[in-house]
């Protein structure tokens, strides 16, 4: 066997020994071996796709709904660059990826050899761990150390904080397995790895739970609950013993009874926001998504953060790992239970727990009001009829921008839907990758609910690439429900809309109906309208397209009507 195709076999082996079971290719010739060892392996099911970018955030969604790590291959040169986002979004939202860039042997780099550039390091301090693997040489140990780097990757993808790995794996020539019956060398030692199909390095059980943090008791608490995936029972317990409001982000999947849904405009609400300052906050995830919560935060007296995994002293083990955009923190824990001295079988209610909930009726009355006043699809109405509709089961993934924070503004509480999102630096590019890979860790073995997106239209075509699967791929049964304001709606709600230049450089109309980006994928399609008409557009199967057109201008308009009900709404029972 040559050195190449051995050094690709024992890798993809020893990876799915530690539990690999997804993998994302690319085509290119230095990532022959790879690519050949990973459609061999009978445990590992690959994708393929011909655009990089699009190949890194699928995999991004694989891993993300499966919180198991996902391989993503491609070849030297550029396509290696164009891995980057989707490793900048992986690291910041703390999902798994093992990322096997392959490489020209070191006496091809720095000589103008063709497609080679300098991949050491390439992704800088966005992995939580760099190997450049070496090429792959007869000599006795080899085996070993393949096997017990990729135990090692393994096990930093998913370590305390998940993230995703860099390794770099240089191939020379012959790159293909031996054709049968040649005359070829055999390995100096066995490639084989443990027996009955054990890693390398045995990875200890689960860690023990840490030691929760006893809140202090006061009356007027809050708990924030930003995105990440993090298990949110116990914040809904915690809110329903001590009274306090939790405010969810839809990504936060707390955003269930016993929920603030309406936080995003009381805060924005002069009358509310003036109201008594809160003497306790504890937030979990990553709250960034609003304003009104990060200047929220900033009126605590005390803020304590709850991040997953520390143990210990969470300060000088995680230092980097909590979220604190607002710089108040004054406590980082790694678990928090109630007051001591609580009655846990007397809910307590009090003039602060009162005042929020008098305010959320209030307040959802006045938004549901002024949505319901036109039967034409808003975009407000939309995100908050989609999640409505969605059955038991289903898997949402809400795009950056205004999709996420319509879904924030307008949705109710409700159980049984699990939100995600590319939350961890929000950018809009590989959106549809990364929901089409979500879809199919959700619906992975035939089990799991329907699958859909509410992307918007600069998200659509920045990524139509995604769109684009091969016959014979693993495809989705995903409905693509996509928010058509012909350009970036975000700008319209910020300090740009005022500027002359203002269309030209923000508002950047594009004027393509997202039918033609269907066509091109050769996709069913659907333009929806009215907003009685959702349920029946949502029927389907597979991977399908959904059209929503509306203006910015007209949807700012409507955005500034809801905040001008709830704060006449909230006006009247404060």
């Amino acid at each position: 066997m040559n050195p190449s195709t051995a050094l690709a076999r024992v890798l993809v082996d020893e990876l799915a020994r530690c539990g690999l079971s997804e993998a994302v290719v690319s085509p290119g010739s230095r990532s022959t071996p790879l690519a050949l060892a990973l459609v061999a392996h009978p445990e590992v099911r690959v994708h393929v796709r011909v655009d990089e970018r699009s190949a890194s955030f699928l995999a991004l969604g694989l891993a993300r709904v499966s919180r198991r790590p996902v391989a993503v291959v491609c070849t030297s040169g550029t396509a290696a660059a164009n891995f980057h986002p989707a490793v900048m979004e992986a690291s910041e939202s703390g999902v798994p990826l093992l990322v096997l860039t392959a490489d020209r042997p070191p006496e091809l780099r720095g000589t103008g050899a063709n497609q080679t550039v300098d991949q050491i390091g390439l992704y800088g301090s966005a992995v939580r761990m760099f190997a450049e693997v070496g090429t792959p040489d007869p000599a006795p140990g080899m085996v070993a150390y393949w096997r017990s780097l990729s135990c090692r990757a393994w096990a930093a993808a998913v370590g305390g904080r998940p993230g995703p790995v860099h390794l770099n794996v240089a191939f020379r020539d012959p790159l293909t397995p031996d054709e049968p019956g040649t005359d070829a060398p055999s390995w100096t030692e066995p490639l084989e790895g443990r027996d009955r199909g054990r890693p390398w390095i045995g990875r200890p059980g689960p860690r023990a739970e840490p030691a929760p943090f006893h809140l202090p008791d006061v009356e007027r608490g809050v708990i924030v609950c930003g995105d990440g995936d993090y298990d949110p029972v116990p914040f809904l317990a915690l809110a329903e013993l001590t009274g306090w409001p939790l405010l969810a982000e839809p990504t936060s999947n707390a955003r269930r009874v016993g929920a603030i849904s309406t936080y995003r405009q009381l805060l924005a609400s002069p009358r509310f926001a003036s109201g008594p300052a809160p003497e306790l906050v504890v937030s979990v995830g990553r709250p960034n998504l609003s304003r009104q919560i990060l200047a929220y935060l900033r009126r605590a007296e005390r803020h304590v953060v709850v991040t997953a995994g520390a143990i210990g002293d969470p300060c000088a083990a995680l230092a980097n790992a909590f979220s604190d955009p607002a710089r108040t923190a004054t406590d980082v824990v790694a678990a928090v239970a109630a007051p001591e001295g609580l009655d846990l079988n007397r809910p307590r209610r009090t003039d602060w727990s009162r005042w929020w909930w008098r305010s959320e009726a209030a307040a959802r009355t006045a938004v549901d009001t002024v949505l319901d006043a036109d039967e034409a699809l808003s975009e407000m109405r939309l995100a908050r009829d989609l999640v409505s509709h969605l059955a038991a089961g289903s898997l949402l993934f809400a795009g950056s921008s205004m999709p996420i924070r319509d879904l924030d503004a307008a949705m109710r509480a409700r159980c049984g839907v699990r939100l995600v999102g590319n939350r961890g630096v929000s950018g809009i590019d590989g959106t549809v990758s990364t929901a089409i890979g979500a879809a199919l860790a959700h619906q992975a073995g035939g089990e799991g609910g329907q699958a859909y997106a509410l992307l918007g239209d600069l998200a659509m075509l920045h990524d139509q690439n995604g769109l684009v699967i091969g016959p014979g791929e693993p495809r989705p049964d995903l409905a693509v429900v996509v928010v058509n304001n012909d350009g970036g709606g975000i700008f319209s709600g910020l300090e740009q809309a005022g500027h002359p230049d203002f269309e030209r450089v923000f508002g950047t109309p594009h004027g393509v109906s997202m039918e033609r980006v269907a066509a091109v994928a050769d996709l069913p399609y659907t333009r929806l309208e009215w907003a009685t008409d959702l349920p029946k557009a949502l029927l389907g199967e597979g991977l399908r397209v959904i059209e929503v057109q509306t203006t910015r201008t007209d949807s700012a308009i409507l955005r500034r009507r809801v905040q001008a009900a709830v704060d006449e709404a909230v006006d009247g029972v404060l």
